[in-house]
């Protein structure tokens, strides 16, 4: 697992499989000033993390080994112990982080909330397929126990900071990106990635995959770092090109089908195979 420092505040760890990203964001808490009345929020922390600490913990690598070190990663990056894990969506890749942090609260958009009830025990059984596709031994089983359904758009507190959430559906049916406004981030879930192109997945469309990337067009400007959920960081100038990129390709995945080119640079075997299942699911929406 690959891991880099984007912003004091920020932390990006990179999965060895599927390049799958695991953002690490902490915002620091304001002292009570002398003499006020109430008592500051007060955060269980570890190692030799700052008192005034909160840390979150947004989708998550996929590899056992990654996953164990994650406690360790962030208490010698003086990152507290995180309060709350984030997911963008409700794909299975994206919510591991309950296996290091089983006790931390579990937050996502309210569609994906409606998802995962919707559905139930679908990550887990998706999770055990790729184990065991992959001979993957886990030391206990995915258990997502309470999610806590957050409204998007809107905004999520973390010490004196807000993250805001912003709706992002299309490559599922359900879906949120985060900007972390103070580091100038934004974690746009399965979106704007330099190695795979838009994927149609379950409950996925042309034409919400589409309203997300407007929506998102104007944060790039602003954003110093995109971190999608698979693939490297990019700066905006590289995410507002692969942004262009990815409606170019919807719009003709729409009008042509088969026949829509996909964008240079992820035209691999694999690439491939996900525009044949984007056809069969753009058919039959």
């Amino acid at each position: 697992m690959r891991v880099v420092s984007l912003h004091p505040d920020v932390l990006i760890a990179t999965s060895r499989i599927w390049q799958t990203t695991c953002t690490i964001v902490r915002g620091a808490q304001v002292p009570a000033a002398s003499g006020t009345s109430g008592s500051p929020l007060t955060v269980h922390m570890s190692g030799g993390a700052s008192p005034q600490a909160e840390a979150f913990v947004i989708d998550s690598p996929i590899l056992p080994d990654e996953l164990e070190i994650l406690p360790a990663l962030l208490e010698q990056s003086r990152f507290p112990r995180p309060s709350g894990l984030l997911v963008t969506h409700a794909d299975w890749d994206h919510l591991l982080a309950r296996l290091a942090f089983p006790d931390a609260t579990l937050g996502c958009a309210a569609s994906s909330a409606e998802r995962m009830r919707s559905t139930p025990g679908a990550p887990q059984r998706e999770l055990r397929a790729f184990d065991e596709d992959h001979y993957v031994h886990r030391p206990a089983p995915l258990a997502l126990g309470a999610v806590q359904a957050l409204d998007v758009p809107g905004g999520c507190e973390i010490a004196q900071h807000e993250l805001a959430l912003h709706p992002a559906e299309g490559h599922t049916s359900d879906g949120m990106a985060v900007w972390i406004g103070w580091a100038g981030v934004l974690v746009a879930g399965d979106y704007l990635s330099a190695v795979e192109i838009p994927v149609l997945g379950e409950g996925g469309s042309i034409d919400a995959y589409l309203a997300t990337l407007e929506r998102l067009r104007p944060l790039l400007s602003a954003a110093e770092h995109v971190v999608p959920g698979h693939g490297p960081v990019l700066d905006s100038e590289r995410a507002s090109a692969i942004l262009d990129e990815d409606v170019a390709y919807l719009r003709a995945l729409g009008e042509s089908g088969a026949g829509a080119e996909l964008p240079d640079g992820r035209r691999t075997k694999a690439q491939r195979a996900i525009h044949t299942e984007n056809v069969a699911r753009a058919l039959v929406n």
